[in-house]
């Protein structure tokens, strides 16, 4: 619990910033009935606990389950940056599909994680290396940006 309570001022700041406007229904892809292949890895609390982080068991410290970098996805359906963030994350999840993980986890089902990591705007990412602490960022952030966060920090590449 330790972690979690040191990133929730982090969070607290950020959603002052920037959030989500309210709404509700299906996604873009139930919508739309797309059945393309998907990059990023959606997450319910089970497959959360074996892959990212087992919270519940090990409350006071961090420790990533995963051998790649990851990011996670904070969102829901109804969330307009959300959408706008969807299709930048799955293009990153291809491109660099194999170096890095991209979860996604959706706040309205999953309320346990969004509860357990204090997350109260969406878009939020959770952006967690092999080793050391995530850090987190709020909103829809650029592709641009995104990638040379995951360049120079995750992967760890001179650029």
């Amino acid at each position: 619990m330790k972690f979690i309570k040191r990133l929730l001022p982090v969070l607290l700041i950020a959603a002052s910033v920037t959030a989500c406007g309210a709404g509700s229904g299906e996604s873009q892809a139930e919508k739309s009935g797309d059945n393309t292949k998907k990059y990023t890895i959606t997450l319910n609390q089970e497959q959360f606990l074996t892959k990212v982080a087992d919270f519940k068991t090990n409350p006071e410290e961090w420790k990533y389950l995963g051998d790649k970098p990851a990011i996670v996805d904070f969102y829901a359906d109804w969330c307009t940056y959300c959408k706008k963030l969807a299709p930048v994350l799955e293009e990153l999840a291809k491109e660099y599909e194999g170096k890095l993980v991209i979860y996604k986890v959706n706040t309205d089902i999953e309320k346990g994680i969004a509860s357990a990591f204090g997350i109260r705007a969406l878009p939020t990412l959770l952006f967690i290396p092999v080793k050391g602490l995530p850090e987190v960022a709020q909103g829809a952030v650029p592709k641009e940006e995104l990638k040379k966060y995951i360049d120079t920090v995750l992967l760890k590449k001179d650029n």
